[in-house]
């Protein structure tokens, strides 16, 4: 996502690169590509306008500072700018409530299933609720079968009527159930529309007068440009909602949704959805957001994704066996399994900052790590444990068990021995530190 737009930015900052002042003349010639760019990133017209010419007051006439170029303090400007665009900092769900009911809405094939599902997986994992997801939409029988699919995935149960074609009953009579099992959230999933019509504004407004929900999230399909902008506009006017989540921002789609929504409804974006998998659901942060757009990468949450999967005791168990040499080939695959866990490969590397322009045009697998897998299980427990074990005829053992090559299995030793190596380097040389600090 925003790989074009970040490359059009990028080529609009350039214009400035050699001059000592911002002026009125070379600000327009920018701010004309930026405005292009964002035009052809499908953000909404009146948006884009408003954008530059705040932009635009924000440059004119200000001093470069000694250690920055004209080109550089503009882009501190745009970025500032485009993170007070997208709502300036990241905002909560309201959980208040016995239970806490949160009700969904949008267009059918927007996501709102699949979302509800992983948002009950966020909210049972990482804020410690008990929730109860609710089968609303009474008119696509495979609507309530894939929740059930998805409650089953994550531990949770779902609300459900069969026969009932009421919708509303089933929500009320879901609050009545969470109430009286002990459930602290209620999340309804209702029923959705190829396009916006009376009579699904009517059924969904009456839910939300029978449920009185805390939290009516709007969830909005990202690849569908400035048609989820205006959708997002009429179930505003109708139902008043509190937030907006953007899903399948993994694809292939331009990015104006999420630069104009938020000015179009003065709706916060709570979420984004980033993949199929129930873990791929991100907070979204308009600061980060802004410095991935600009190129500079996203370095708090690939930290916090990290936190997510390593926890300390087990940092802690690897630092003693790398400090005594005895990390083997066990360790080294479930560090594997870990950084699977954090999510698509890809997205990953762009939050490192200048990583995601080189990698632009390069195809990560996600199965990279498929044959270093392979190749690890047709070892034996033995030789997982004492790399040493690993003679020419087991290696020709191993390459024929995991459908590999002796090539391959040379390459990933090779990998694991300078690995092993490096990760002792510096595991041994902070120990010296604290010891040397500690005898100070």
């Amino acid at each position: 996502m925003f790989e074009n737009l970040s490359e059009k930015l990028e080529r609009s900052f350039k214009l400035l690169k050699g001059e000592g002042r911002i002026t009125e003349i070379n600000v327009a010639e920018t701010l004309k590509d930026v405005r292009r760019a964002l035009l052809d990133a499908d953000v909404n017209y009146k948006v884009a306008k408003k954008f530059t010419d705040a932009v635009k007051e924000k440059a004119m006439g200000q001093d470069v500072l000694k250690s920055l170029k004209p080109g550089q303090l503009m882009v501190k400007i745009v970025h500032d700018e485009l993170a007070l665009l997208m709502g300036g900092a990241a905002t909560d769900v309201n959980l208040k409530g016995s239970p806490a009911v949160i009700l969904m809405s949008g267009l059918q094939g927007s996501g709102k299933t699949t979302f509800s599902g992983k948002l009950a997986s966020m909210l049972k994992s990482k804020r410690g609720k008990n929730p109860l997801l609710v089968a609303c939409d009474v008119y696509r029988p495979a609507a309530i079968e894939q929740l059930r699919i998805l409650g089953e995935q994550i531990g949770v149960p779902v609300y459900s009527e069969d026969g009932n074609l009421n919708p509303v009953q089933i929500a009320r009579n879901a609050v009545s159930e969470a109430r009286n099992t002990g459930k602290d959230l209620v999340i309804v999933d209702t029923a959705g529309r190829l396009a916006i019509d009376e009579q699904m504004m009517q059924e969904i407004k009456a839910i939300k007068d029978a449920v009185k929900p805390q939290e009516i999230l709007f969830v909005v399909d990202a690849m569908t440009g400035q048609d989820a902008v205006n959708t997002a506009k009429e179930f505003n006017d109708r139902l008043d909602f509190d937030g907006v989540v953007l899903t399948k921002l993994d694809g292939d789609t331009r990015g104006g949704a999420a630069l104009s929504i938020r000015s179009v409804v003065d709706k916060p974006i709570k979420f984004v959805g980033t993949g199929e998998k129930m873990d791929a659901l991100d907070v979204f942060h308009p600061d980060r957001m802004a410095d991935r757009i600009l190129g500079m990468g996203d370095i708090v949450s690939l930290v916090e994704k990290a936190q997510e999967q390593f926890d300390e005791e087990e940092a802690r168990r690897i630092q003693r066996r790398l400090a005594k040499n005895q990390f083997d080939f066990n360790d080294f695959i479930g560090q594997i399994q870990q950084i699977k866990k954090m999510g698509n490969l890809k997205d990953l590397a762009s939050m490192i900052p200048g990583v995601g322009k080189m990698m632009k045009n390069i195809n990560v697998d996600d199965n990279a790590f498929k044959n270093i897998e392979a190749i690890i299980h047709s070892m034996t427990p033995d030789e997982r444990s004492n790399p040493a074990l690993l003679n020419g005829s087991r290696r020709l053992r191993i390459a024929k068990g995991s459908g590999t090559n002796v090539q391959e299995v040379n390459k990933l030793i090779k990998q694991f021995d300078e690995t092993r190596r490096m990760m002792r380097t510096i595991t041994t040389s902070k120990g010296n530190k604290k010891a040397q600090a500690f005898r100070r």
